[in-house]
């Protein structure tokens, strides 16, 4: 038997699709999980949703906690410092509706990992009603610190990370919270892949995510998709990211690898840098991201200074 799951779920305002998720959570073919509900101050009836539930199961397996009630991330990552340290952590959205094996698959990828592990998969991307609409792209890896510097390559609501790999993620917690980073799947990927865990990103389609009206964050598959992410690189929105990240993993670069310790500190060298010049280091250091339209995408960026930070954002 695997240690036992948190399930760590950030909830707000989600009454409308909640009970879905939580039913999914049941009907999981692992039964070893503790739910762990961080609830951020919601008003439309998700905390009865959530008491109710924790009513039809054994006492302890359904907790709900205050949320630090300054948005998404933040609460996934208050609920990254709550899970418990002796065993395995699964991100959870709440609207998401899971398949019964979501756990199962990657748990067996960990039973055989003796030292920090991940694994993620992929999601069916749905419309509000849960009706299927596409697959999400499959990342062909490989999956590493160079990848992670520059791109999100692991979807948050698919992780499940094993006790070594949270207790490196709870040591840099703290730091993350400060910074203020963009977003926990991403943090995740950065932190555990520095610091030399096992990767796993499954092609199976292990959840249904659900995609609200104006939604564009979740998805890279379409036309519209891509513009809006192509206009966060030529609008500052990827820069200011890649600056909190940065800002994230330097007080907590002793977790790293010492070759990626070295890729950090060339890396923040590189947000300083003119363009030409933050072009030519990219290069040097070999970054990448899942796509060759992507990474050239970011080398183009890079080119124009659209990377670049003020003194001041890398804490320099």
């Amino acid at each position: 038997m695997h240690p036992p799951i948190t399930i760590a779920l950030a909830s707000y305002n989600g009454a409308r699709f909640l009970r879905a998720q939580l039913d999914s959570i049941a009907a999981q073919s692992v039964t070893n999980w503790r739910l762990l509900v961080s609830d951020d101050g919601s008003t439309d009836g998700a905390r009865q949703i959530l008491d109710a539930f924790a009513a039809t199961h054994p006492r302890g397996q359904v907790e709900v906690i205050e949320g630090p009630r300054r948005g998404s991330t933040q609460n996934f990552l208050h609920l990254t410092a709550r899970a418990d340290p002796g065993g395995w952590l699964a991100y959870a959205d709440q609207d998401d509706v899971w398949h019964p094996d979501r756990l199962a698959r990657g748990a067996a990828f960990l039973a055989d990992r003796k030292g920090a592990a991940i694994w993620a998969a992929r999601t069916t991307i749905c419309d509000e009603a849960l009706t299927p609409i596409a697959p999400a792209p499959h990342f062909p890896g490989p999956f590493g610190f160079r990848n992670a510097l520059v791109q999100s390559a692991l979807p948050g609501n698919t992780i499940l990370a094993n006790a070594e790999a949270l207790r490196i993620l709870q040591a840099a917690t703290s730091a993350a919270q400060a910074a203020g980073v963009h977003a926990h799947d991403w943090w995740a990927y950065q932190v555990l892949s520095g610091a030399g865990a096992a990767i796993r990103r499954d092609s199976a389609q292990v959840l249904l995510y659900r995609q609200h009206p104006g939604n564009l964050m979740g998805r890279n598959d379409t036309a519209r998709a891509k513009a809006s992410r192509a206009s966060m690189l030529a609008d500052g929105s990827f820069a200011g990211w890649l600056g909190r990240n940065q800002r994230a993993l330097e007080p907590v670069a002793h977790l790293l690898l010492p070759e990626n310790r070295e890729l950090l500190q060339r890396f923040g060298r590189v947000l300083r840098a003119s363009g030409p010049e933050a072009l030519v280091q990219i290069l040097r250091m070999r970054l990448y991201r899942q796509s060759r339209r992507g990474t050239a995408a970011l080398l183009v960026a890079a080119l124009a200074g659209r990377l670049r930070q003020p003194r001041q954002a890398t804490g320099r």
